[in-house]
Order: C-alpha cells, then sequence, then structure tokens
C-alpha cells in the first residue's frame, strides 16, 4: 500500500499538466481576450500622465506619481449635527484638527499673485492696501472640524457608528477636499449653490459651518444624486432636510444660468473631472476606459460651461470657487482662464481672480501645495502627507 502511495505522488510530480487526462472533448480553452483586458484603464491613465505631468511638473512629477499610487490619507469631517462626542476618542487616537492647527504669520505683500481680471489683461497684479503691507488670514468657521492623522502616518480611521438618532458620528473624505468650502467663505446668511454636488462631502462641510442662509444642491447625475441623498439622510437630521432653506434638484447644471441668473451670494462649482486617484487606482467606472474616451476628450468644455453657468448664477459682488480633483492643466488653469475671457465677451461679467495664498499659508504644515501657480492653488499628494489632488481658485463678479 505504501510503494502504491509513493508511485501516485512520483506520477504527480511527472504530470506538470492534468489537462493531458482529460479527454480533448472535454478541455475548455480560457478566453484570454475575455478574461483579461490587454491595456486596462489604470494602465493607460498612468501612461498618459506620465507623458503629461512629467512635463508639467517637472522634477516633482516622480514623487507625486509615487504618492498617487500608494494608499491615500483621509480626513473625518465631524458631524455636529450628530450627538455621539467623537472628538474626544479620535485625539485619544493621535489625530488632531487641522483647522485648529494653522500657521499664522502673514505675508509680504511683494509676495502676491495676480488677481485682478481686466480687459487689457486677464489677470493683473493686486495693489496692496496702504494701511497693511501684508496678508490677513482668514477667518475660519469654528464649527467646521476635521481630523487627521499626523504627517507620515498612515493610521486607518474606523467606520463611524450610528448615534441613537441613526446619524454617524464623522464622514470620511480626502482632508483636501475640505479647503473648497473654507476658500468659498461663507457667511451668516448667504444663499449658496452647490452645482455638482455629488458625492456629498463638500456639502455636508457646508452644512457644518452652520452659516448657510439657503442652499440649493444640484448634480445632474441621478445615480450619483441617489448617493448624495444616502449620505445627507445619514449625517443630517431629517427636519432640516425638508427646511424651505434646502433645495435638492437634479438639473443639468449647464443651463443654471438661464434657470437662476444673478442669484447666489456663493457658488461652489465642483466640476467632473479625470479623478487622477481614482483613474490610476480602479479599473472600474474609470474615464480612460475606451469606451469613454469620448467623454474624457469633452471634459474641459463641459467644465468651461458648468463654470460659466456658475458665474451667471453668482449675484454681482458673490463669489465663486471652481475646483477639480485632478493635477490637469488644461482642466484647472485653462477653462478658469477661458471662462473668465468668455464671461466678459459674451456675458459682460467682470471677474477678480481672488488670492487664495492666504489660505495655502494657513495650511502648510498639513498640505502639500504646488509651488508658483499662475492662477489658483493646487493640493499636490506628497507621501508624508498622501492628500489631493484638489486644484482651487476663486473668482469674485464685480459690480
Amino acid at each position: 500500500m505504501m510503494a502504491l502511495l509513493l508511485d501516485s505522488r512520483l506520477l504527480l510530480r511527472k504530470v506538470k499538466d492534468l489537462r493531458c487526462l482529460t479527454p480533448r472533448r472535454n478541455r475548455v480553452k480560457q478566453k484570454w481576450a475575455v478574461t483579461r483586458t490587454k491595456h486596462p484603464p489604470t494602465s493607460l491613465a498612468l501612461q498618459h500622465f506620465d507623458a503629461t505631468y512629467s512635463v508639467q511638473l517637472g522634477q516633482l512629477w516622480p514623487s507625486v506619481r509615487a504618492a498617487l499610487l500608494s494608499e491615500r490619507k483621509y480626513g473625518a469631517l465631524l458631524n455636529h449635527f450628530s450627538h455621539d462626542a467623537v472628538l474626544a476618542d479620535l485625539e485619544a487616537q493621535g489625530c488632531r484638527d487641522f483647522l485648529s492647527d494653522t500657521a499664522t504669520e502673514t505675508q509680504p505683500c511683494s509676495e502676491q499673485k495676480p488677481e485682478v481680471a481686466t480687459e487689457e489683461e486677464s489677470v493683473s497684479m493686486k495693489k496692496c492696501d496702504s494701511d497693511s503691507q501684508r496678508l490677513r488670514p482668514l477667518q475660519l468657521s469654528p464649527n467646521i472640524k476635521c481630523l487627521v492623522f499626523p504627517r507620515g502616518d498612515i493610521t486607518r480611521f474606523k467606520p463611524a457608528r450610528p448615534d441613537m438618532c441613526g446619524l454617524l458620528g464623522y464622514y470620511l473624505m480626502d482632508a483636501a477636499s475640505v479647503l473648497p468650502c473654507l476658500a468659498l467663505d461663507v457667511q451668516g446668511g448667504h444663499n449658496v449653490l452647490d452645482l455638482c454636488a455629488a458625492p456629498g462631502g463638500k456639502t455636508l462641510a457646508l452644512l457644518q459651518s452652520q452659516a448657510v442662509g439657503f442652499l440649493c444642491i444640484n448634480d445632474a447625475s441621478v445615480s450619483r444624486m441617489l448617493r448624495l441623498r444616502k449620505v445627507l439622510h445619514s449625517y443630517v437630521p431629517k427636519p432640516l432636510l425638508t427646511d424651505e432653506k434646502l433645495r435638492i434638484t437634479s438639473f443639468d447644471g449647464t443651463k443654471w444660468g438661464e434657470i437662476e441668473r444673478n442669484t447666489f451670494d456663493r457658488v461652489l462649482v465642483d466640476v467632473p473631472c479625470s479623478t487622477d486617484r481614482h483613474s490610476l487606482m480602479e479599473d472600474d467606472n474609470n474615464i480612460f476606459s475606451k469606451s469613454r474616451t469620448g467623454e474624457r476628450r469633452k471634459l474641459p468644455e463641459l467644465q468651461l460651461e458648468l463654470l460659466l453657468a456658475g458665474i451667471e448664477a453668482a449675484c454681482p459682488g458673490g463669489e465663486i470657487l471652481y475646483s477639480t480633483c485632478t493635477l490637469s492643466q488644461i482642466q484647472n488653469l485653462g477653462v478658469v482662464e477661458q471662462a473668465v475671457y468668455l464671461a466678459r465677451e459674451n456675458h459682460g461679467i467682470q471677474l477678480q481672480v481672488v488670492d487664495l495664498r492666504p489660505l495655502t499659508h494657513m495650511f502648510r504644515k498639513t498640505f502639500h501645495f504646488a509651488p508658483d501657480l499662475p492662477l489658483g492653488e493646487m493640493v499636490i499628494p506628497h507621501l508624508a502627507a498622501n492628500f489631493g489632488p484638489i486644484y482651487m481658485c476663486k473668482l469674485r463678479r464685480l459690480t
């Protein structure tokens, strides 16, 4: 019996492919063309970024590339509507509220960026105030709190738990995504439009400020809007969701100038983009899929239409915050420059580009910012602080 067992083991070692023991009529050949993509979207995205961003970012690209291909860091946006006291628990784990840990030193005015759009040039140098030669820090809402682990700490947050009312204590998101909401500078009683609101993180941050007089939440995608509604019901009390001060719509954002013109004090235009980090990490729903090539190529056109609609929706003196989660110069700087020009030429709207360097100066201990951008500011991923990318540019309608 032992000899038979040894012979069987020897036979199995010699047989490299057991398919030879299967009758030919019963063999199944793997269909490689179906089971494995020859060029997956993530590979196409990396090829595209290597060709584009190596030129755009120069020596910064290798470190940014390594961060994009690594696990991202998250922040925990505290939910003030929840009754759970999660702040102390998170702080006990070593987290800190990055909005409280700011650098408050002022900057010399001589370093300021171009600011005002005129007919002679899109952007001109802002003059220093006669009574102050330095940029003042922003006044941030004390109600918004977003906790992060220290630099270099890649600890993951635990999933938030519901309180007695079923509301979750915090929302996990890229902490850099809070910056556009801070830059929007919503003041008490402001009418605010979130033109491309899904999946809902920035909408929640705006609601946490408790300064919004009226908030219109819109997204053209029905499926994304369903996800946004689910997020709102998990974090916001039902009475507030049915309040007259909150409106949820699913209109084509590019047509908003025809729906409500000269209406809102603040407009957030967080446009669909190439979502660089997702494009490198996930093949599902990837904008670099060959079936979505046409959609990807039309992104700058869509972004421009959305930004122009947001500009029209803002009232004179109102402010518009344009943001993306891509490093692409075409989708960022290029779209803003075209929008400033077309708003003036086609709609007679004069715009001022607001300097966001006070914001970046305050949070330079938490995020890495791209140096020397001619328009706007951008958080770039870094292995020690792997947030972003987030681009933002703020425009003010002149009266």
